[in-house]
C-alpha cells in the first residue's frame, strides 16, 4: 500500500498536464506504481471520467483522459483502484478519503510568462544601490517632510537613522545602469525596483506623481536656485523641492533617463518589474496636494485638498460637508500622508490608473511587469477589489502579454490567483515564513523567536505542502521567493535567532553572532524550491540588519562579503544551469526532526535537496526512485555547505534499491542531480 501512495503524482507542469493548442484539448496524466493501478480516473465536480494507461516507463504507470474545458476555474482530483481498495489522491497525496478542501485546481488559458519561471530576481530600493549621479542629490532641508527638514548622508556607510524616512543617501538610475554588469556577472535575470515615481520620501511608498519617475533618481536640468524649506513657516515653501518635481524638463528628462535603463538591461537580458503603489497616494499628490506644491502652476490643476472644484476631488473620500476645510479625509490605516484613493466612486481615478498600468509596460518604457504593492486592500469590499484587479490584468496583458502581474500578501491569495487577477505572490507564506522558522526559530521581523519552530521538518513540510495547494502551478512556479526584502529583518541578521529591533538593540547587534552556514542553507533552499528566487540587494554582499528602517542599508561597495557574494553566484548558476529547478515538479522525499529532504524532477532530470539544522552529522537513505530515476542512476554531488566553507567538488552515487545513500554534515546542505 505505501508504494502504491507514494507513487502517485500529479501536478500543474507540462509533464502531467498538457495542451494541445490546435485541438483546443487538454490532458490530465497520473502517474501510478507499475501494474498496481486496474483503474484511474479524473473527478470533475460529479463527473467521473476514466482515464487510459498511455505508457509504462520503469517503476511506473502513466494513465491520461483529454478532455475540451471552457476558460473557467476546474477543481479536481484522481480515484485509483484495484482489487483491493480505492485511493483518492489530490494535493494533501494519497488517501482513502476524498477531500474538498484539498482538490487540484486548474484555469484553462491561465498562463504566466515564461521568462518568469524560475527567474533570479533582484530586489533595488533605489536610494540605497549606488550614487551614479550627485547632481540629482537631495540636499540639506531642500524640502519639509511629515514636520522635519529632510537630510542627505554624506557617509555612505552609516546606518540609517531609527526614523529613517527623511534621509537620503543619492542612490539613482545611474547607478543601476553603473552596475547592470555587475549584476549580470552575479546571475541576475529580473531587477524588481521598489517605487520609483516622484515622492518626498526616500521609500517613495507615498507617491506624488504616476506619471514620471522622481528627479532625484533621474535628471535635475534645472535645480530651482538656493532657496530651501523655511522653518518660519507652518506652510509648505521648498521652492527647489517645487521645481526639481513639478519642472516638466525634470520630469521628461528623467523618463528618459529610466528608458534608457530599462533599454540596457535588456540588452544584458535582465527584466524590469516596478512597484504599483494604488491603494493609496501621498499628501503631496497632485491630485490631493494638502502641501500647495502644484499651487499656482499653469502646467497642472488644482489639488483636491486647494479646491472643492478639483477635477479630482471625486479621488479622495472627504469626511463630513465641510469637505478639507477640518482637513479630514480617509488615509490608509488613518495616516493622513497617505490618503486611501477612492475607486468606488470615481470612474475617472479607476481609468487613470488603468492607463497608468498600460503606460509603463508599453512603449517607449517597456517594463516587464508590476509589483502591486498592499493589492489586496485597494478599494472599500473584497469585491469591487476583485472587479478592479480583473480590469487591470486586461488592460497590462492587452498592452504587454508579456508582462508579469505580482502582487504583495500575506495569508491565502487564491481567491485572486485563477487566472483572472494577479499572477502571483511574494511568497511569504509559502517560503519566507516557513524558511526562516525552520532554520532559525525566528520570524521574518526577528520580533519573535520559537525555539520548537526551529528544526521542524514537520511544521515546514506542511506550510510548503499547503501553500503551494493554494497556487495554481502556473503561479507557483514565478512566486517571488525572498529570504529578506525592505519589510522584514535581513535573513543573516535573523541567523543570529535574536529578537530585536533597531530603536531597542542598535545597528550593531544585527550583525553579531550572525551564522553563514544558516545563511549558506537558506541560499540553497531559495534556489532549489519551486519559484522565483530573489535577492534583496545587498544580501549577496552580507549586508545585516533588523527590520524597517535597519534592513534599507546601503549597498557596501567595496567593502563586500566576497566569500558570501562567491557563494551566491555559485547557488545562482546552480539555479540556472538546471532547468529542473526552474519548471520541474516538487516532491519531498525524507525528513525528520532537524532534517528536510526535497526532489525536483522533469522527464529529464532530477534534483535532490538535504538540509541538516543540528550540529551533528546525518547519514541518509533518500528514496530517488519516486523522482522517476531507476536503480542504473548515477547521482552527483552539485554543492556542498559547512560552517566554514562551501565545496563544489564533484562527488557520484549510485542508485540502489531506489534510493542513495548520502551524507549530509551538521548545519550543511547539500545538493545532488541525476547524471
Amino acid at each position: 500500500m505505501n508504494r502504491r501512495k507514494e507513487a502517485l503524482f500529479h501536478d500543474g507542469t507540462q509533464r502531467f498536464l498538457r495542451y494541445d493548442e490546435e485541438k483546443g484539448i487538454y490532458t490530465f496524466v497520473l502517474r501510478t506504481a507499475a501494474g498496481e493501478v486496474n483503474e484511474a480516473f479524473l473527478c470533475i465536480r460529479n463527473t467521473e471520467m476514466r482515464m487510459c494507461c498511455e505508457k509504462h516507463e520503469g517503476s511506473f504507470d502513466y494513465f491520461s483522459v483529454s478532455l475540451a474545458l471552457p476558460e473557467k476555474l476546474v477543481r479536481y482530483h484522481f480515484k485509483v483502484a484495484d482489487s483491493r481498495k480505492i485511493l483518492f489522491y489530490d494535493a494533501s497525496g494519497a488517501s482513502e478519503y476524498c477531500s474538498n478542501e484539498w482538490e487540484f485546481e486548474f484555469t484553462p488559458g491561465f498562463t504566466t510568462p515564461d521568462w518568469a519561471k524560475g527567474a533570479v530576481m533582484y530586489q533595488i530600493m533605489v536610494d540605497r544601490f549606488c550614487n551614479g549621479d550627485k547632481s540629482n542629490d537631495v540636499v540639506n532641508d531642500e524640502y519639509i517632510y511629515i514636520g522635519r527638514g529632510v537630510s542627505h548622508v554624506d557617509n555612505w556607510s552609516e546606518p540609517s537613522a531609527v526614523d529613517g524616512t527623511r534621509q537620503f543617501y543619492g542612490g539613482d538610475f545611474q547607478g543601476v545602469i553603473d552596475k547592470l554588469d555587475y549584476l549580470s556577472k552575479l546571475g541576475i535575470e529580473v531587477i524588481y525596483f521598489n517605487p520609483i515615481f516622484v515622492s518626498p520620501s526616500n521609500h517613495k511608498y507615498d507617491i506624488q506623481d504616476y506619471d514620471f519617475v522622481d528627479p532625484h533618481f533621474g535628471k535635475i536640468v534645472n535645480d530651482g536656485g538656493g532657496t530651501v524649506a523655511h522653518y518660519a513657516s507652518n506652510n509648505f515653501s521648498a521652492d527647489k523641492y517645487k521645481i526639481r518635481t513639478t519642472d516638466l524638463e525634470n520630469l521628461a528628462e528623467s523618463n528618459k533617463l529610466f528608458i534608457k535603463l530599462v533599454k540596457k538591461a535588456h540588452e544584458k537580458g535582465i527584466k524590469v518589474i516596478i512597484d504599483g503603489v494604488f491603494n493609496h497616494c501621498g499628501s503631496f499628490n497632485k491630485w490631493m496636494d494638502r502641501e500647495g506644491i502644484y499651487r499656482g502652476n499653469k502646467n497642472y490643476h488644482p489639488g483636491a485638498y486647494e479646491s472643492k472644484d478639483s477635477p479630482y476631488s471625486s479621488f479622495f473620500k472627504f469626511g463630513n460637508e465641510s469637505w478639507p476645510d477640518n482637513g479630514s479625509y480617509e488615509g490608509w490605516w488613518g495616516f493622513d500622508t497617505l490618503p486611501k484613493l477612492n475607486y468606488e466612486e470615481s470612474e475617472k481615478l479607476c481609468e487613470y490608473i488603468l492607463n497608468i498600468g498600460r503606460k509603463w509596460v508599453s512603449p517607449p518604457y517597456n517594463v516587464d511587469g508590476w509589483r502591486l504593492d498592499v493589492a489586496a486592500d485597494l478599494g472599500h469590499s473584497e469585491e469591487f477589489n476583485h472587479q478592479f484587479w480583473r480590469k487591470f490584468r486586461k488592460a497590462v496583458k492587452e498592452a504587454n502579454p508579456n508582462a508579469i502581474i505580482l502582487a504583495e500578501h500575506y495569508g491565502d491569495a487564491n481567491a485572486w490567483l485563477r487566472g483572472d487577477q494577479w499572477d502571483t505572490v511574494m511568497n511569504y507564506d509559502g517560503f519566507m515564513d516557513p524558511v526562516s522558522w525552520f532554520l532559525t526559530g525566528v520570524d521574518k521581523h526577528s520580533d519573535n523567536s520559537n525555539p520548537s519552530m526551529l528544526g521542524n521538518a514537520e511544521a515546514f513540510n506542511h506550510a510548503i505542502k499547503y501553500f503551494l495547494s493554494r497556487l495554481q502551478t502556473e503561479s507557483s512556479l514565478v512566486a517571488m521567493n525572498e529570504l529578506s526584502n525592505h519589510d522584514h529583518s535581513r535573513f543573516l541578521t535573523r541567523t543570529n535567532k535574536m529578537v530585536g529591533r533597531v530603536a531597542t538593540s542598535g545597528t550593531k547587534a544585527a550583525q553579531e553572532n550572525i551564522n553563514e552556514a544558516i545563511f549558506k542553507q537558506g541560499v540553497i533552499m531559495q534556489m532549489t524550491l519551486p519559484g522565483a528566487p530573489t535577492l534583496y540587494y545587498g544580501d549577496e554582499a552580507g549586508v545585516c540588519g533588523w527590520t524597517d528602517p535597519d534592513n534599507r542599508r546601503t549597498y557596501p561597495w567595496g567593502k563586500e562579503n566576497l566569500e558570501i557574494m562567491e557563494f551566491y553566484r555559485e547557488a545562482i548558476a546552480l539555479h540556472r544551469h538546471n532547468k529542473v529547478l526552474k519548471t520541474g515538479s516538487y516532491k519531498p522525499l525524507a525528513s525528520n526532526q532537524d532534517l528536510v529532504c526535497y526532489g525536483r524532477f522533469d522527464d529529464k532530470d532530477a534534483v535532490v535537496t538535504a538540509i541538516n539544522t543540528s550540529n551533528g552529522d546525518m547519514e541518509i537513505n533518500i528514496p530517488v526512485l519516486i523522482l522517476g530515476k531507476e536503480d542504473d542512476t548515477v547521482w552527483e554531488r552539485l554543492i556542498e555547505t559547512s560552517r566554514e566553507f562551501y565545496n563544489c567538488g564533484r562527488i557520484k552515487t549510485a542508485q540502489e534499491d531506489g534510493h542513495i545513500h548520502i551524507r549530509v554534515p551538521g548545519q550543511s546542505a547539500v545538493v545532488y542531480r541525476s547524471i
